[in-house]
């Protein structure tokens, strides 16, 4: 059954050329059945003393056939119009009734299948197979004494029911069918289109989440070597007039974070370009490169521990990258913003869990509330169902914490 109900979609109606066959259709049925009236009196079918003149029965024969010129148009009006000339012709004696008749049943069909008033097409359909029924019965009550006995007129009246029960429940169920197969039709349409709008939003979504992801990549890879140049600048400046060997370190060591932030730069570019180079860009990271982090901040003047407690275990690319940047953005704003002199980086590979801690010496505001970095750290650590924890150290300084579940094992 449908799922729209039936008062609440029409079928639209035929289209141009819909209505072009119907017209042909309708005209060469027209023909055809003046053709037969003609070979059906010469052959003396349905021959009777109560038959009308030719030009009457060519009358009843073109009237009752060529509504069909517009069948689709419509329907009901044809449906009615056509039972009517059928009923009016056989009762004024038309030799013609194989075309009329296979007429009158495509007649019911079209109003079942194109019928736009679900409700009113239903009680038509079933109006005139009644009163074709009607008028068969009638039919039989007028001509029966015509009939050579009881057991004739019995069989012929059983034999007619028959047949006619059969036509016409195959018309109207067929009319049926067919509208309901055009609603099925509509109904896959619309979800078609639905499930186009869902995919356009959900490529619209995918495009937003990616753009979001490259620009967390790309402010966790700007900001960390830019910090580290920016104090190894500050460095150099202060030490050019009295320690030229110390400068030249420093803007050494400029160059070089600089370098590395172009090649970081033109990887994540690249990710934009093709998935090849993301997942290139991906593998280059990973939590065993964190000592390259502590060296760099060494590198900008503080004093730094790094350490690795516990059996270090293969993690998930995804989770040993968000270890990586979750550090480097912590470490980061110590640069930033902390003021401090010495940092403690600890990565501890616990029972199932592996947790990354970062604490130094500063004055306790390393990490904005507002921050890019702050928002990177928590989406990176929601995703792998892990906890961050962030503030002042009951020390001094500033702590960041992160914990992440693994699947991989792990020792104490």
């Amino acid at each position: 059954m449908p799922s729209v109900p039936p008062g609440e979609w029409q079928r639209p109606g035929p289209t141009a050329r819909q209505r072009r066959n119907d017209w042909w259709t309708g005209l060469t049925v027209a023909a055809v059945a003046v053709l037969n009236l003609f070979l059906a009196r010469g052959g003396g079918m349905f021959d009777s003393e109560h038959a009308a003149a030719l030009p009457e029965q060519i009358w009843w024969v073109l009237v009752t056939t060529l509504p069909l010129t517009v069948r689709r148009s419509y329907p009901d009006v044809v449906a009615v119009a056509i039972a009517v000339a059928f009923i009016a012709g056989q009762y004024r004696g038309s030799q013609e009734q194989q075309i009329t008749t296979g007429v009158l049943f495509a007649a019911i069909y079209t109003l079942g299948a194109w019928g736009r008033d679900r409700q009113r097409s239903r009680i038509l359909r079933l109006s005139i197979i009644g009163v074709m029924f009607g008028w068969l019965a009638l039919a039989f009550v007028v001509f029966s004494g015509n009939l050579p006995g009881p057991a004739a007129t019995a069989s012929l009246m059983i034999n007619a029911v028959v047949v006619n029960v059969g036509f016409f429940a195959f018309c109207h169920l067929m009319g049926d069918a067919v509208w309901n197969g055009v609603l099925r039709r509509h109904e896959l349409e619309e979800q078609t289109e639905k499930l186009r709008a869902a995919q356009a939003l959900a490529a619209e979504r995918a495009v937003l989440t990616e753009r979001v992801r490259i620009a967390r990549e790309l402010h966790d890879v700007v900001a960390h070597h830019v910090s580290v140049m920016g104090i190894q600048a500050s460095a150099c400046r202060r030490a050019l007039d009295k320690d030229p060997v110390r400068a030249r370190t420093a803007l050494a060591s400029v160059e070089e974070g600089a370098r590395t932030a172009v090649d970081e730069l033109r990887r994540m570019l690249g990710a934009l370009r093709s998935g090849e180079a993301e997942q290139a860009a991906i593998e280059k990271i990973g939590i065993e490169r964190l000592p390259e982090i502590a060296d760099r901040a060494r590198e900008s003047g503080l004093a730094v521990e790094f350490a690795v407690y516990g059996e270090p275990v293969p993690l998930p690319e995804s989770l040993s990258q968000a270890a990586y940047r979750i550090v480097q953005e912590a470490v980061t704003n110590t640069l930033k913003h902390a003021h401090a002199q010495t940092l403690d980086v600890r990565v501890r590979y616990l029972n199932g869990q592996l947790e990354l801690d970062v604490t130094d010496d500063g004055r306790g505001g390393s990490t904005t509330a507002g921050g890019m970095g702050l928002v990177g750290m928590r989406e990176r650590v929601s995703v792998h169902d892990g906890s961050l924890e962030h503030g002042p150290h009951p020390d001094g300084g500033y702590r960041v914490r992160a914990r992440f579940p693994y699947t991989t094992g792990a020792t104490a």
